[in-house]
């Protein structure tokens, strides 16, 4: 096993990843896959490059190096283009696959299109529930960089507070925290799938901007600054009486976490304060609750239940327009399998991670609530993202 040629200090990490990966291959009947993708591509070797995996059942995997990437071994080629795959592979043995898989959740309907070229007999895999699958439930190194990126986060979250001036702008607001995430070390970008998820470094989102919905599919909306990006702080003024709902950016390594925490602009209503507190006792309950076995869309049902028994219901995930779910898997990606939906019958597995989060939308005041990211264990749910809960003022 020559990978990984881009970490080559934890070659079992990497050698574990391509197992997983062709056992997930396997449940599909694909012999060979094409991995193009950044993410995937950091998955499978620590670093992203320009060009693609090629792995087999039981080959080494091979890297093809487009320009200008350049990584020495003799697993990595250098192509100008992709047309000159089946060439090389032919040149070192290697059979067309059957049955070959691409992203097609993740690439162009052009590229997959002429990579599809490539084993023109070949039956088509999709490579990307493939990946989601090997990428589902995390290494233990993984867990532990997720741990870190929690750590940091954390850290940073400690500080926040002090950014806070009289008469300030959610924007204002948001862009010190981003000052000080970039200072304290993060990469500054959010990796997110799917086309249809455009974010910055977070969400800053105060008053009644939490009740403005936004075309992503996120759990809380805001109008956003401008329309080319219609989500989280709008420009607002913030003012006595509003809480503000802060998640942001938690990826430092590589790996993402996911955290949201409130704090409120003078005193706010006690329905709002009723509201945080609810959400915090559903992260107690769901904490014990999720287990390996347990289905993922139960803990969806276990919190609406427990929103309606606070008579909260009406303001759970959102007030004029309601999220279907309470959280997602997170890793790599912010947005990873599974979704935390009712309909999601996933069973959770240990070393599973899953970003958790309950929130209401209180009118006129704003979001309440929290969000934490988790590794599911045997005993419950481990927090990663270590912080105070508790709503305090500005």
């Amino acid at each position: 096993m020559l990978l990984p040629l881009l970490a080559p200090e934890n070659k079992e990490e990497f050698s574990l990843r391509i197992d997983k990966t062709r056992s997930a291959m396997a449940d599909t009947k694909a012999d060979a896959i094409l991995i193009g993708d950044t993410s995937n591509i950091f998955y499978l070797t620590g670093g992203v490059f320009n060009g693609y995996i090629y792995l087999t059942a039981d080959s080494d995997p091979i890297l093809f190096l487009m320009p200008p990437s350049e990584i020495p071994g003799e697993n990595a080629v250098r192509v100008r283009k992709p047309e000159l795959i089946p060439a090389e592979l032919s040149d070192r043995g290697m059979n067309a696959p059957k049955t070959f898989g691409l992203e097609l959740d993740d690439l162009s309907y052009s590229e997959v299109a002429r990579l599809k070229a490539l084993f023109p007999d070949a039956a088509l895999a999709n490579a990307s529930a493939i990946m989601r699958a090997a990428r589902l439930v995390k290494t233990d190194y993984e867990i532990r960089r997720m741990r870190e990126d929690g750590m940091r986060q954390a850290n940073v979250y400690s500080r926040i507070k002090h950014c806070y001036e009289e008469d300030m702008t959610d924007l204002e607001f948001q862009i010190e925290i981003e000052h000080i995430l970039r200072r304290e070390g993060c990469l500054g970008y959010l990796r997110a799938a799917g086309r249809r998820m455009e974010i910055n470094m977070g969400s800053v989102i105060a008053g009644r901007n939490a009740d403005e919905p936004t075309p992503y599919d996120f759990a809380m909306g805001g109008a956003g600054y401008d329309p080319s990006l219609p989500v989280g702080a709008s420009g607002m003024l913030m003012e006595p009486g509003m809480a503000v709902m802060v998640d942001m950016n938690g990826g430092f390594n590589g790996y993402q976490t996911d955290m949201t925490r409130c704090w409120t602009i003078g005193e706010v209503s006690d329905l709002a304060v009723r509201a945080h507190l609810c959400s915090i006792s559903i992260l107690r309950d769901l904490e014990k609750f999720a287990r390996p076995g347990v289905p993922v869309g139960d803990l969806y049902t276990r919190a609406r239940s427990l929103a309606a028994d606070a008579g909260l219901e009406p303001y759970f995930m959102g007030h004029r327009h309601h999220a279907p779910f309470i959280g997602h898997g997170v890793g790599i990606e912010l947005n990873e399998k599974p979704v935390v939906m009712e309909r999601d019958r996933t069973p959770l597995q240990a070393n599973m991670t899953l970003a958790l989060e309950p929130k209401f939308v209180i009118p006129e005041v704003g979001a309440l609530g929290v969000e934490n990211t988790y590794a599911v264990t045997d005993q419950g749910l481990e927090c990663l993202t270590a912080f105070d809960e508790s709503l305090h003022q500005l």
